[in-house]
């Protein structure tokens, strides 16, 4: 009873006017940014994030979230109609969307999209409502140790568990935490890594660094593809809903698989993009129609858009119970949460429940809000790609610009954008994971404080990582993770030598 009693105190705050009007502004913001070239998620919510720095942190919070829903609605809908997944996580979603648009079934196509996409947040905002009650009574099990213990287990995931090569993400993570050491020690108060500038005092903001790697790189890939968007006119009609409503019983055992799928992925640093691969290939394997993946199968949208959903909801949960993002997306709001004064972490949970359970009841809210204005809204922003490239293209980089200069309002910032886009351009071309780098760039300051912490506790002797049985636990299976790819190695060498 006691989440339930939290969860309709949540919706006493959700239900308030103002934000039922801050989902509806978020989602619409959330859709442009997900069908314009070159935005995205993550990039949309740090650009909107220097807006909440006034803002309360639970109507903040329920702006972000909005916007990130309407995100990957936005995605949906360009990799449906014009073959071009606004998201990473939306390619999957091209492999049957698009064939089925070419069809003549587009509205069947968006229709089935929105409705899988919603069963899978809603499966994922359930899964968060039943652990969080567990989360808060395990709060007082953790201090320093602990804590850079479970900064530790996100670093080695992503390294273990994610789905580009072990070494790429370890490049990656380390060029982050290079650049999380800029400025000043919070610990000793000694500067690092500033060669005299001042304006390197301060350290370098993670939102510039994400304006420059999702926005200004990707629009700079963007550009040299040579995109053009023709897409398939299409609107969603009730008749569409109606008859897609009927039919979705048929898909229920690959909607479950996909949300369970897509809710381990999220909660783990997997991610929405690893998901929905995953679950469309799972599809693929158990149909009766495997011919009929890649020509406009239903499943093959079915299964990645409820993974996708599913995974994108469930990264919350860790990046407000543990202080561990499990996407891009939510490392930029984690950093919003340290903005607004908040620690993210278990004492979240017991300091602050109306964020936390106000937050929650949104997202109920806020993913129903979403499913009904991008249905109503389709035809408008799929004719918003339908204008040049050459005029969305600068009206993208001046959007960067001006939100990477409201977050100081320094000068500096916009170099540090520039070079950022072009990292993030040489990154997409190299194939080197984004995600790892913005995490340790969020992580690195609070993972370094508790590894001092910790280090100040025992004085200088690492056992205290072995000290109890939580923490060994929690370190046991990061060294793990961290060699598995190595261990995976070594196992293939040996049966190539037959051995």
């Amino acid at each position: 009873m006691g989440n339930f009693g939290n969860l309709m105190d949540g919706f006493v705050i959700a239900l308030s006017g103002y934000h039922v009007a801050l989902m509806v502004a978020g989602v619409l913001m959330g859709i442009l940014v997900g069908v314009l070239p070159g935005l995205g998620a993550p990039n949309g919510v740090s650009l909107l994030l220097p807006l909440t720095f006034t803002m309360d942190p639970v109507s903040a919070i329920i702006l972000l979230t909005s916007m990130y829903w309407g995100a990957l609605f936005g995605g949906s809908t360009t990799s449906i109609l014009f073959n071009i997944p606004g998201e990473p996580s939306s390619v999957a979603t091209t492999f049957d969307g698009y064939p089925m648009a070419k069809k003549g079934e587009a509205g069947r196509a968006l229709t089935l999209a929105f409705l899988s996409a919603a069963t899978g947040a809603l499966f994922g905002v359930v899964v968060i409502t039943a652990l969080s009650g567990w989360v808060a009574e395990f709060a007082l099990k953790f201090s320093s140790p602990e804590y850079f213990a479970v900064y530790f287990l996100t670093f080695a995931s992503f390294i273990g568990m994610g789905s580009a090569s072990p070494f790429k993400t370890l490049v990656s993570m380390m060029l982050g935490f290079a650049f999380a050491t800029v400025g000043m020690d919070t610990v000793s108060g000694s500067l690092r890594l500033t060669f005299g500038f001042t304006d390197l005092i301060k350290g370098i903001s993670f939102l510039v660094a994400v304006i420059g790697l999702f926005g200004i790189g990707e629009l700079i890939v963007t550009m040299e593809e040579g995109l053009r968007f023709e897409g398939i006119r299409a609107k969603v009609t009730p008749r569409d809903v109606l008859h897609t409503i009927a039919r979705m019983p048929r898909h229920w055992v690959t909607l479950l698989r996909s949300c369970i799928v897509g809710s381990w992925m999220g909660i783990t640093p997997g991610g929405p993009t690893a998901a929905s691969f995953m679950s469309y290939g799972l599809a693929k394997r158990f149909s009766r129609r495997k011919e009929g993946f890649g020509s406009g199968e239903p499943a093959g949208v079915v299964a990645p858009e409820a993974a996708d959903h599913s995974a994108g909801t469930c990264a919350i949960l860790p990046m407000m119970a543990l202080g561990v993002p499990g996407s891009a997306t939510a490392a930029v709001m984690m950093g919003g949460l340290m903005i607004w004064g908040l620690n993210p972490g278990p004492m979240l949970f017991i300091e602050r429940p109306d964020f936390v359970w106000g937050l929650i009841a949104s997202m109920y809210l806020g993913n129903v809000v979403a499913v009904v204005l991008v249905l109503s809204t389709v035809p408008l922003f799929a004719a918003i790609l339908r204008i040049p490239l050459a005029i969305i293209g600068p009206v993208i980089v001046i959007v960067c610009f001006i939100g990477a200069y409201t977050v100081a309002s320094s000068t500096t910032d916009l170099w540090f954008v520039l070079a950022f886009g072009v990292a993030g351009y040489a990154f997409k071309k190299l194939d080197y994971p984004i995600a790892p780098l913005v995490l340790a760039m969020v992580l690195g300051d609070k993972a370094e404080g508790a590894f001092q912490q910790s280090m100040i506790m025992s004085k200088g002797g690492l056992g205290i990582f072995f000290s109890n049985g939580l923490v060994s636990t929690i370190m046991a299976l990061a060294l793990l993770l961290l060699f598995w790819p190595l261990a995976g190695m070594l196992v293939s060498r040996l049966r190539r030598h037959g051995m």
